[in-house]
């Protein structure tokens, strides 16, 4: 696929996964904006490109920094929905001990970050004849995290939003790549759950880099597949869960049991 003058805009671009995917369509030529809460001018400087801070909480400064793109760089052509966060239970890893605030949060940014964002950059694609939207969800949303159920629920959730748009604007021209990876090298994998991976344990399945998650990424949108799944493993793991649940709920288990264990925490 030919993305010579393609505009690209990322939110949470400044770093890890956002800046990695900016950095790899930029090496295809693409004019690149990157949005983030602190470091998206300074990154995106690098890149021949322009940063702003926004935060996806507000989508008044989502839309105005659309509306800044379109004027400097041109009409948007691909919008990343990569701004997330991550919120770990109680230090029990009690499932119901994460504070309402946490929750609220966790759904602001990892959904609604993504919801306001496709309010916003979807009026513009559609005349157009469309454009792509990807969404950078984890394999949290499609299994789970162990330690961390709000991360998991609204990752989940925004994997069915993801889902959503797919089948709304599929057909008007709008394509959606949702990428899953379990562990990546990045700052949050360092704030998880003691290290913890968004499918179980780190390193179970391997950490990879920002940059392979930006590969398979770019594999996905130029093979025009829903999913981006950086871990292999991850599709025959949801394919049990999706066909023996109680097999996979016993093996969750078991990863808890000796997650904990091995931290001298009660099981």
């Amino acid at each position: 696929m030919d993305y010579t003058d393609k505009v690209v805009v990322v939110t949470g671009g400044a770093r890890g996964i956002g800046l990695a995917l900016a950095q790899a369509f930029h090496a295809r030529g693409a004019r690149i904006a990157l949005a983030d809460l602190d470091g998206a001018e300074e990154a995106a400087g690098t890149l021949g490109g322009i940063g702003g801070q926004v935060d996806v909480t507000d989508e008044a400064r989502i839309g105005a920094f659309l509306d800044r793109v379109e004027a400097e760089l041109g009409p948007v052509d691909i919008y990343v929905s990569n701004a997330g966060i991550l919120r770990s239970d109680a230090p029990t890893w009690d499932a119901a001990g994460a504070s309402d605030q946490d929750w609220l949060d966790s759904f602001q940014v990892n959904v609604m970050g993504a919801v306001r964002g496709a309010r916003q950059v979807w009026p513009r694609m559609k005349p157009r004849g469309g454009g792509v939207f990807i969404l950078v969800a984890s394999a949290a949303g499609l299994l789970a995290q162990i330690g961390a159920s709000s991360y998991t629920a609204s990752k989940h959730a925004a994997v069915s939003f993801a889902e959503s748009l797919a089948v709304a604007h599929g057909d008007e021209g709008l394509q959606v790549v949702c990428v899953c990876p379990q562990a990546v090298r990045t700052d949050m994998l360092g704030a998880s759950s003691d290290g913890d991976s968004a499918g179980g344990i780190a390193g179970a399945d391997g950490i990879v880099e920002p940059s392979d998650v930006a590969a398979e990424t770019l594999a996905a949108l130029e093979e025009r597949r829903f999913l981006a799944l950086p871990h292999e493993t991850v599709a025959g793991y949801e394919a049990i869960r999706a066909t023996q649940r109680d097999r996979w709920l016993g093996g969750m288990r078991k990863f808890r049991r000796g997650m904990m264990g091995a931290r001298g925490r009660p099981v």
